[in-house]
C-alpha cells in the first residue's frame, strides 16, 4: 500500500464517549480515508472527565495534569491501533492532527480561553510522528471565539454550487455551517447549542448508562412542550452569531437551574431535550440559513433514531447522512483534524473569520515536531 500524503486526525468530542482517529490519504484535493478506529474510553475516564469539565468543578492541579497526561497516552493507543490495524510505520505517516478534550470553552470572558488536554508531547514523542495540536487558541487570540474550527473542512468537501446546504454536526453539543451555492457569500457556522450531551448525563443519572441508545428510552417519553418552552428562555439560543459553547456550560446545573424537574416523569424529560436539540437546530436554520435546500448530518447524533426522526419532522427541507456524500457521520471530525494539520503544515490558514468571529484567517495550532 502506498499513499503519497497520510495524515492522522484525532478527535475527542463532547460527547466524551471516546477516540476517533482516522487515517486519511490527503494528496493533492484528495479527502480519502483509508481507515478508521474508535477507542472507547473506561467508564472511569469518562467519569473523570464529566467532573473535570463540570460547570464551577473544583479540581486540583494535579488531577488536571494527570489527566493531560493519561489522555496522551489514550491517543498514542488510539493511533497504534491505527497503524497495526494497515500494518504502516510511523514513517509513512506526515503528521497528526490531534484536537484534544475540551473540558472547558470560555471565549467571551475578559480574558478568553479554550481548554483541551491530551498532551501532544507525550503523543510525538511515543509515536515518533510529528503532532499538530492547539488549534482553538491561535483563533481565540486573533479575537475569534476559537470554535467551530470544522467549517473550513465542510466547506472543502460538502459546498454545492447548485444548492444551499447546511451540515448538521450533533456531538456533546450541535453546530452547523451554512454552504451558500453562491461562493460569493461568507460560510457560516456557529453552536446550536446542546446536543448530545444532555441526554447522555440524564441517561446516565437515571439508567446508569453512558447513552440512550437509538433514543428508545426518550422513545417511551413523550415531549411535554412547557418544559421545552422553559429551557429555551436560554439567552444563548437567542444570541446572534459568532457564538459558540461548551458542555461546561450546557450541563445537569444548567438543565436543573432551569426547571423543577420533579414535576416531570424522566423519560418524558429525556424525550424533550430530544425534541430542545432538535428545534433549536432547525430554529437556527430557518433564521440564519432560511434558503437552505438541504441539511447533511453527522457526530454521534445521527444514531439516535428519535432524534433523528424530531430533525426531519421540523426541518423544512431535505435532511440526509453525510454517508450520502462520500463521509460517514462517525468519521467527518477526526478527518477534519487530519485535513487541518495538513493546513498547518503547509502554512495555509485553518478558521473562517464569518464563522468564529476572528478578525483575520490565521494558521492554527502548534507543531510538536518529530
Amino acid at each position: 500500500m502506498s499513499f503519497s500524503e497520510l495524515y492522522i486526525g484525532l478527535m475527542s468530542g463532547t460527547s466524551i464517549d471516546g477516540i476517533d482517529a482516522a487515517l486519511v490519504n490527503l494528496s493533492g484535493h484528495n479527502v480519502e480515508l483509508i481507515a478508521f478506529e474508535y477507542l472507547p474510553f473506561s467508564f472511569e475516564i469518562q467519569m473523570e472527565l464529566q467532573r473535570l469539565s463540570a460547570p464551577n468543578a473544583l479540581i486540583s492541579l494535579q488531577d488536571y495534569g494527570e489527566m493531560d497526561s493519561r489522555l496522551g497516552h489514550w491517543f498514542v493507543r488510539a493511533v497504534e491501533t491505527l497503524l497495526r490495524k494497515k500494518q504502516l510505520s510511523k514513517t509513512a505517516i506526515i503528521a497528526i492532527g490531534s484536537h484534544g478534550q475540551t473540558i472547558y470553552h470560555s471565549p467571551l470572558g475578559n480574558y478568553p480561553f479554550s481548554l483541551q488536554i491530551g498532551d501532544p508531547n507525550y503523543i510525538a514523542e511515543q509515536t515518533g510522528i510529528t503532532t499538530v495540536a492547539d488549534f482553538r487558541r491561535r483563533d481565540l487570540a486573533a479575537g475569534g471565539q476559537g470554535a467551530p474550527l470544522v467549517p473550513a473542512f465542510h466547506k472543502a468537501v460538502f459546498r454545492c454550487n447548485s444548492e444551499t446546504r447546511c451540515v448538521v454536526n450533533i456531538g456533546g453539543i450541535a453546530n452547523i455551517t451554512v454552504l451558500p451555492a453562491n461562493e460569493t457569500l461568507p460560510v457560516l457556522g456557529f453552536d446550536t447549542g446542546t446536543g448530545n450531551v444532555l441526554l447522555n448525563q440524564w441517561t446516565l443519572r437515571h439508567l446508569n448508562k453512558s447513552y440512550d441508545k437509538n433514543g428508545a428510552w426518550a422513545n417511551t417519553g413523550a415531549v411535554n412542550f412547557e418544559l421545552v418552552n422553559c429551557l429555551k428562555k436560554e439567552p444563548y439560543f437567542h444570541a446572534k452569531p459568532p457564538k459558540s459553547t461548551g458542555v461546561d456550560y450546557f450541563s445537569l446545573a444548567w438543565l436543573e437551574s432551569k426547571c423543577d424537574l420533579k414535576n416531570y416523569l424522566p423519560e418524558d424529560v429525556q424525550a424533550s431535550l430530544c425534541y430542545l436539540t432538535a428545534i433549536t437546530i432547525c430554529e437556527a436554520i430557518i433564521e440564519f440559513a432560511p434558503e437552505t435546500t438541504r441539511i447533511l448530518v453527522c457526530g454521534g447524533g445521527v444514531h439516535n433514531a428519535y432524534l433523528m426522526n424530531l430533525l426531519i419532522e421540523n426541518a423544512h427541507c431535505a435532511v440526509q447522512s453525510t454517508a450520502d456524500f462520500g463521509l460517514h457521520p462517525d468519521h467527518v471530525e477526526a478527518i477534519a483534524f487530519a485535513w487541518l494539520a495538513k493546513q498547518t503544515l503547509h502554512q495555509k490558514t485553518g478558521n473562517l473569520e464569518a464563522v468564529t468571529g476572528a478578525k483575520r484567517p490565521v494558521i492554527l495550532g502548534g507543531i510538536y515536531q518529530h
